[in-house]
């Protein structure tokens, strides 16, 4: 299957209008920029939120930095 074509894009979105409505657009554009954020920063590895936190000793207690 070849790529879409511009005349083929407008008949996708004529048929997304028809069934969602022009109002409803904006709102599951937004939607899914945002899923699409999320998903991109869970795959990072390095990223803060996946650091590992500090281990702790027998007590339940977290190591104190000096």
């Amino acid at each position: 299957m070849a790529g879409l074509r511009g005349w083929e894009w407008l008949i996708i979105l004529a048929i997304v209008l028809l069934l969602w409505g022009a109002p409803k657009l904006p709102g599951l554009a937004k939607s899914m920029g945002e899923s699409i954020r999320v998903f991109r920063t869970e795959l990072k590895p390095g990223d803060a939120k996946n650091a590992q936190k500090p281990a702790e000793n027998e007590q339940g207690e977290k190591p104190s930095e000096k």
